[in-house]
């Protein structure tokens, strides 16, 4: 099964009570808890917070590691097979179907790679995304121009291949899967609570101190770490530091909604009533 939706949204909890109720483990889907040391920014989860549950694939790249699907679906997919019942819990889409579903990536050019992440590095998204725009306009529309690490890796993927596969609107399983989701209406609060509780607990100190980090093109980037690498260079106070995450954050939730809003496999639990029971329920009507 699977535990997907909006950050925020309470997903961590969800499957730390579905593992418990189902004697299984939670395997980690966010593409950003994947990083050791990356602990606060990313809301992972305290071992109080894991109450004895066994989570796999949390902590398990350095930092200078660029994060990509096609890893990750080798990785997940490893673990999915040795686990007798594992619970997907994350709200990095495009890893939920990597690992889940049937999904063949493109290859890569480490080469290449590089000189489109020291472009990026020297002149920000921009100009590759007008790039991309000269060389497949559909695919430069359906991204953010803003998004520099989707720019370059559909750049990759043009330059090696032509062009640029279109939206996933298949859902062929891999994996057969419950899907749940999870979301709320009060998110934009949450978001807010959370950013702030980030900085109370210490996100500066822990971002200080991750050895690597600015090496890392996609940890680097990563909401809150972006911007707290900002303060602690001085570009930015701690209120902008912070507005700036939660503005950030909240694009990111709606980009999320979007994701799994048109996935209809999906089936979404009521946020005002109890989801443990709400997702028992809906497990033992799908047997």
């Amino acid at each position: 099964m699977a535990v997907v939706g909006p950050t925020a949204a309470g997903k961590s909890a969800l499957g730390v009570g579905l593992a418990q109720a189902l004697q299984g483990d939670v395997v980690n889907a966010d593409s950003m808890q994947l990083y050791r040391g990356m602990d606060i920014g990313t809301a992972k989860l305290t071992e109080a917070e894991q109450q004895g549950v066994p989570h796999h694939l949390l902590s398990v790249w350095d930092v200078r590691r660029t994060a990509t699907a096609a890893d990750y679906q080798v990785l997940c997919r490893e673990t999915l097979e040795r686990l007798p019942t594992p619970i997907v819990v994350g709200g990095s889409g495009l890893y939920v179907r990597a690992a889940l579903d049937v999904l063949e990536f493109p290859g890569t050019d480490p080469a290449l790679r590089r000189d489109l992440e020291d472009a990026l590095a020297e002149h920000g998204p921009g100009p590759l995304h007008a790039r991309l725009q000269s060389l497949d306009a559909e695919a430069a529309q359906r991204m953010e121009p803003s998004n520099g690490r989707r720019i370059v890796r559909a750049l990759e993927v043009v330059l090696l291949t032509g062009s640029m596969p279109g939206e996933m609107t298949s859902y062929e399983m891999h994996v057969p899967t419950v899907y749940l989701g999870v979301d709320r209406d009060d998110l934009a609060e949450r978001v807010e609570q959370r950013v702030h509780r980030m900085w109370d607990l210490g996100l500066l100190e822990e971002v200080a101190g991750l050895d690597g980090l600015r090496e890392g093109v996609t940890a680097s980037r990563a909401l809150g770490y972006a911007q707290a690498l900002r303060q602690l260079d001085g570009e930015i106070d701690e209120a902008t530091a912070k507005a700036l995450t939660v503005s950030a954050t909240r694009r990111f939730v709606k980009r999320q909604r979007a994701w799994f809003r048109r996935d209809p496999r999906v089936h979404w639990l009521d946020s005002s009533g109890d989801l443990l029971d709400q997702a028992l329920t809906r497990l033992t009507q799908a047997d």
